[in-house]
């Protein structure tokens, strides 16, 4: 297990700390809360012309509010950050931090862009998986990256209802800007995953299914169909913001890295046997490097991840149980926690 240096751990928090002040010094009109059941969201309230504008910034939380008490001392200050994350984005380079490749970092920098992280779109499988470098401070090996075409996106359908509020350019736009062609469904009313004409490059969206059925659903926030997928539910709960690195970087949304890691051993046992199963082995390699890691570096919340996913039924405990087969290390680190 290689650790990054503390130069790239500090480069690395000051750069999400810029991208967590930029996504709220643009501010508009005066923030605004609102409670919607038993969760709490805020909005940048403004009016335009005779129309009154809620435009979504994100849930509650004390980091959330703590920067909306400073909204006005951070406003102005783009072309600062800007080039304070010029100046991180080359330390991060020059200590050999995973960059994206210019493919991906084009559609995932043109998403954040327009809004789909901010609406609740949480970047899901090794795209995400590549941001635990920065966010566990350790290296990752080619051999767990396994680098990928796909772009998987994540969100939950009520969010996407609730919300109320849609990405600032349709993602159909966007895609057609950057070269990429709808792939029909079976129902042509229904579009969820796009693919890049001179590429291989697919980008797909997801949401969690609470039904028997996995079909699809709607995410009108996002302007997309999604295949609903059983388990997701549990991978993408409490994600978390981090810097995706590419240019300047973009802040988005991925799983909590044990949740990442739990699901995995899911996901790995469903490929098995499937069309997918050439990606059954990658899924084992991500899982078993978190699973090393963060029992060491956060045992508790790993801990508190598998036991979640345990108490879930016996289907999941299934699961679990014939991936952790083929990982005897990986299954006697989590039985030891």
């Amino acid at each position: 297990m290689q650790y990054l240096s503390s130069v790239a751990r500090s480069a690395w928090i000051d750069l999400l700390r810029n991208l967590k002040d930029g996504a709220v010094s643009g501010l508009i009109g005066t923030p605004k809360r609102k409670e919607v059941g038993n969760r709490i969201y805020w909005y940048d309230h403004y009016r335009l012309g005779r129309q009154t504008i809620d435009r979504y910034i994100g849930e509650d939380s004390a980091d959330l509010r703590s920067r909306l008490h400073r909204h006005k001392e951070l406003a102005g200050q783009d072309r600062v950050r800007e080039k304070e994350r010029a100046r991180l984005m080359r330390i991060l380079r020059a200590e050999g931090l995973r960059m994206a490749d210019i493919n991906t970092g084009q559609i995932v920098s043109a998403m954040a862009r327009t809004g789909v992280f901010r609406l609740g779109g949480t970047l899901v499988g090794t795209n995400a998986f590549l941001c635990y470098e920065g966010e566990l401070g350790v290296r990752i090996g080619f051999d767990a990256a396994a680098q990928t075409d796909d772009i998987d996106i994540a969100s939950f359908e009520r969010l996407s209802i609730v919300i109320n509020d849609r990405v600032e350019t349709p993602l159909d736009e966007v895609f057609g800007d950057l070269r990429f062609d709808p792939v029909p469904a079976l129902d042509r009313q229904h579009v969820w995953r796009w693919r890049q004409t001179d590429r291989q490059t697919m980008v797909e969206f997801l949401t969690p299914s609470f039904d028997d059925e996995e079909g699809l659903r709607e995410l009108p926030s996002l302007g997309v169909s999604a295949q609903s997928l059983h388990h997701l539910n549990y991978l993408i709960a409490e994600p978390l913001q981090v810097p995706f690195l590419y240019r300047y970087g973009s802040l988005v949304q991925v799983p909590r890295p044990e949740r990442f890691a739990i699901h995995k051993l899911i996901v790995a046992d469903r490929r098995r046997d499937g069309p997918d199963s050439a990606k059954s082995g990658k899924d084992r390699a991500q899982a078993a490097f978190l699973i090393e890691v963060l029992a060491n570096e956060r045992p508790v919340e790993l801990s508190d991840a598998y036991a979640e996913a345990r108490e879930k039924g016996p289907a999941w405990r299934k699961r679990m149980s014939a991936s952790l087969a083929l990982m005897p290390k990986s299954r006697t680190i989590l039985e030891r926690l």
